[in-house]
């Protein structure tokens, strides 16, 4: 990384987040190879830090250039030649309102709108490094992938890639991950203050401990893939719609997906499972009545395969493992059993309606409601990633996805069910998915709609010549009335409502 922004005659390098001094050691080592002096300037929020650089065998010397001082909300006099940067990660929830207000000014002033309020502080760190960098000069900055794969994604990096020039980024195989057992996937942004290109180079490192991502910033991004190194000259149009953390060329445009066939929504969150989650001894021995209690299912780990029975169940229940979700209506306090009404009145004594998500409720209470998803998705996991069928009934709570198709008919729940299962399908999940250390994958409801489904088995199905037009408000209430299909036949359009005993009505559409 400062191999790249030390290109040329450059003898100044600026690191806003100094900590340890990481950063300076390494620009000494290229200032000696180079044979050159490079002065080392820099921000530190906390003094401690420095300490352990000082530790790290840094000079008073080398330090004198550092100030004390926040560098988003106190930024340092600009402009700078050469920025390099390992900024730190702290999301958004741990922010206070007062900075999320500053943060969302600061956005609004630089690039026109205000980014997501799930951006962390790493997001407006690259932003202000941008603003103060140099005419012609260089920033390389190390950080988690979701700085490309958020909801504020695509605002963040298509405002800069109109405004600067994206040199390169490095991405890294698990196997060759810089931070080592830490819960996050590395990418490396190489950015100038230039005239935006249309093309940039995207690297991927296949090996840890190995110097090529070194000599390839040092020949000034020449040369071929290696074992080593993985290299590709790659469109920013098409990076932009891929994703900068992804493979080049991986999403087909006209791959039919799942949001065409389902509706998505994540689990349901009981503001305390502790309270609202319940083993069947505990359901018992509180005497709660069957109608207030609904099975469910909280942890991916307690569902092993790829279908949810009753077996499930009653082997979670033998393990001990809560299966019963305590789910109140909105009935008044009185209005409930003796049993609901002194649980409840122990939930308040405990706190619990002064609790983030619950005290958004009224009464505070009142449960979630959902129909039983045909298909859940276990959508956070390392290698096990998948969708579950259903066959208990149960709901889901956050560790799943709810996932609805459009049509309650048997024969094409089965079959989206089969291109679900796929591995094509499956493997396609990196696509659409945040991805962390280790291989792990986040998907969240909407992203996974636009997951694309395996071609081949859509096309054996012929699920991809359906398009559903039926309203979802179903999902927390009322089983739906029978789903409205498009069907394209011969260049015409069918629609057809199903009616009872099988049969169907056609007639023709525009």
């Amino acid at each position: 990384m400062v191999a790249y922004v030390v290109d040329g005659d450059c003898r100044e390098v600026f690191d806003p987040a100094v900590g340890a001094g990481a950063f300076f050691r390494a620009v000494k080592q290229i200032a000696k190879e180079a044979g050159r002096s490079i002065r080392l300037h820099g921000t530190e929020i906390d003094p401690a830090a420095l300490e352990q650089a000082v530790h790290n065998e840094l000079s008073a010397v080398d330090l004198a250039g550092v100030q004390i001082r926040d560098f988003v909300l106190n930024p340092p006099s600009g402009p700078l030649p050469a920025i390099v940067a390992n900024p730190p990660y702290i999301r958004h929830h741990r922010l206070g309102s007062e900075v999320k207000a500053k943060l969302r000014t600061f956005a609004v002033k630089l690039i026109g709108r205000p980014l997501d309020g799930r951006a962390g502080i790493h997001v407006y760190f690259l932003l202000r490094a941008l603003q103060l960098l140099k005419r012609e000069g260089r920033l390389a900055f190390i950080m988690s992938a979701d700085t490309c794969e958020g909801v504020f994604a695509p605002t963040l990096w298509n405002w800069i890639t109109r405004s600067y020039c994206l040199d390169a980024i490095l991405t890294f195989a698990p196997e060759a991950s810089p931070f080592p057992g830490v819960d996050t996937n590395a990418i490396v942004f190489m950015i100038r203050n230039a005239k935006p290109a249309s093309h940039f180079l995207w690297a991927k490192c296949n090996a840890a401990r190995c110097d090529g991502f070194k000599q390839w910033a040092l020949a000034g991004f020449k040369g071929r893939s290696s074992e080593v190194l993985t290299i590709y000259r790659r469109s920013v149009a098409e990076g932009l719609a891929t994703g900068f953390s992804r493979e080049p060329g991986t999403i087909d445009a006209n791959a039919p997906r799942l949001g065409d066939f389902a509706k998505v929504l994540r689990g349901i969150a009981t503001g305390f499972n502790e309270f609202f989650f319940l083993t069947r001894s505990q359901a018992a021995s509180l005497r709660i009545p069957n109608e207030f209690l609904i099975p469910a299912v909280g942890r991916t780990r307690d569902v092993a395969g790829e279908e949810i029975s009753s077996k499930t169940l009653d082997a979670l229940d033998a393990a001990g493992r809560p299966t019963l979700l305590f789910s109140p209506d909105g009935r008044d306090l009185d209005a409930f059993p003796k049993a609901v009404r002194e649980y409840l009145r122990y939930g308040e004594e405990i706190g619990l309606p002064k609790r983030p998500l619950i005290a958004s409720r009224q009464p505070w209470y009142k449960m979630e409601t959902r129909q039983p998803p045909p298909f859940l998705f276990a959508y956070l996991g390392r290698r096990n990633a998948r969708f579950i069928r259903n066959r208990a009934g149960i709901l889901p709570l956050t560790g799943f996805l709810c996932v609805y198709p459009r049509s309650n008919e048997p024969e094409f729940v089965d079959r989206l069910g089969e291109a679900l299962r796929h591995p094509d399908t499956i493997a396609n999940l990196r696509l659409v998915g945040k991805s962390y250390g280790q291989g792990c994958i986040k998907v969240e409801p909407r992203a996974l709609e636009r997951l694309p489904l395996a071609s081949a088995v859509t096309m054996e199905s012929e699920i991809e010549t359906f398009s559903y037009a039926l309203p979802l408000e179903f999902i927390g209430s009322e089983t739906p009335e029978p789903a409205l299909l498009v069907r394209e036949r011969h260049g015409k359009r069918y629609v057809a409502r199903q009616k009872s005993g099988g049969r169907r009505k056609k007639r023709a559409a525009n």
